[in-house]
């Protein structure tokens, strides 16, 4: 699997580039801004981007989607609970902001349903608690967090569709479940590092920590 992490837009957010070295197929994790750059890198790798992720539905993750679906034809794939951020409704939100609305989605995704890339399976994991339809990615040792958690923190609750306890259940549940080498590889750059992994964060984060001693 090739594997890139790239920051972009104003608000430090980290797109991924995964591709499929056999079959050439690629998507884009979160490609917020910048759009022309990372197209052009995706061609220079030599892949053809089919996918457009998105972790969640907030303004600062989604306002790549239009430009970047314009430029390649990929198609848009959303967690089910978020699908309603990528259509009209929200497009005044977004402007006001200054961000780019998102076209709808192609795609919706739940708990436990496979995103394809070639021959990669990126496995949804329902993560609600930043938003109510938030999921990450697992795959072959990563698991891409998107808002859910940052080297060192965890995302914001205080916002529409947020919860704390949801939050930190969905933490406890769908990433410190998976192995301690498994790479953490967060949505925006707010930590010490790019990167982690779920062993690390079990150890130094804070609110992880907290969780794990009250949950004994």
């Amino acid at each position: 699997m090739h594997l890139e992490q790239v920051m972009v837009g104003p608000m430090a957010v980290f797109a991924y580039l995964i591709g499929d070295p056999e079959t050439k197929e690629a998507a884009l994790i979160d490609p917020a801004a910048n759009e022309e750059m990372l197209v052009d890198r995706v061609a220079e790798r030599g892949f053809e981007l089919k996918k457009i992720i998105n972790t969640h539905g907030h303004a600062d993750h989604i306002s790549g989607n239009k430009l970047v679906k314009e430029l390649t034809g990929a198609q848009i794939v959303i967690g089910a609970g978020d699908a309603e951020y990528l259509t009209p409704k929200y497009a005044d939100r977004c402007l006001s902001f200054g961000f780019s609305p998102s076209p709808q989605a192609d795609q919706t995704v739940t708990h436990g349903d496979v995103i394809k890339v070639g021959n990669i399976s990126l496995e949804v994991r329902h993560t609600p608690g930043h938003t109510r339809g938030g999921i990450c990615l697992a795959v072959d040792g990563h698991v891409f967090t998107g808002d859910t958690l940052f080297v060192g923190s965890i995302g914001r609750t205080d916002l529409g569709g947020g919860s704390f306890e949801q939050l930190m259940d969905s933490i406890g549940s769908q990433i410190l479940t998976l192995p301690d080498d498994t790479v953490v590889w967060p949505g925006h750059a707010y930590g010490p590092r790019p990167r982690s992994t779920v062993g690390n964060e079990r150890k130094t984060n804070p609110y992880v920590r907290e969780y794990i001693s009250a949950n004994r």
